[in-house]
């Protein structure tokens, strides 16, 4: 075991974690730039932690899991009627999960709630079936618009809304997909909503 010190002005008092995933040491303090030790574990020593759920000791040491992976990835495999969505809200509704890791998507809801403060990256499909109309789909962040994207072929049946972003989310934020205009009515069979965290801040 080799130890990292933090450098900077250091307190005499040193701190052993046992993690049950290896020890790691971590000595002094720090009052500029955390240090981060990755590995199984993630220890960081900052003399101003951030409550982004992290476990943080009265001495400003982090300690975190390496492996909180973070994903989502959510699709349609029905065709969609009116019924379906609630006339207040519009709400596009998923009904399969394909990949949920973390368990930070509510299928039931179609909304992601966001563990922890960092940059996410958002992409959504929405297919539309009938021509002669215009579909507006808004990725919505905590109920406010952030992008969004359009299906208005007049000579195409199936026509899909597509769009993606990177997001500076905070710790429990929802995102979600709104029908902002149109009617998905008969459509959208096929269409995806994804999310993961790329970092955390």
């Amino acid at each position: 075991m080799v130890p990292a010190r933090c450098p900077g002005p250091c307190a005499v008092l040193a701190l052993v974690l046992f993690l049950g995933c290896g020890v790691v040491l971590c000595s002094g303090q720090n009052d500029t730039e955390p240090i981060v030790l990755e590995g199984k574990c993630l220890v960081v020593c900052d003399s101003n932690p951030s409550s982004d759920g992290a476990v943080t000791s009265s001495l400003g040491i982090s300690v975190r899991s390496a492996g909180a992976k973070v994903a989502f990835s959510a699709v349609r495999g029905t065709n969609h009627e009116p019924s379906e969505m609630s006339n207040t809200s519009m709400t596009i509704y998923f009904d399969q999960v394909l990949v949920n890791i973390g368990n930070h998507f509510d299928l039931k809801a179609s909304v992601f709630q966001a563990p922890r403060r960092g940059i996410y990256s958002f992409s959504f499909h929405v297919v539309k079936v009938y021509n002669r109309q215009t579909i507006q789909v808004n990725l919505m962040q905590n109920d406010f618009p952030v992008i969004s994207a359009f299906a208005g072929d007049q000579d195409v049946t199936r026509e899909a809304a597509s769009n993606g972003v990177l997001l500076m989310v905070e710790r429990e934020d929802r995102v979600y997909l709104k029908l902002e205009r149109g009617t998905l009515m008969g459509g959208w069979k096929y269409s995806t909503f994804s999310g993961f965290l790329v970092f955390p801040l």
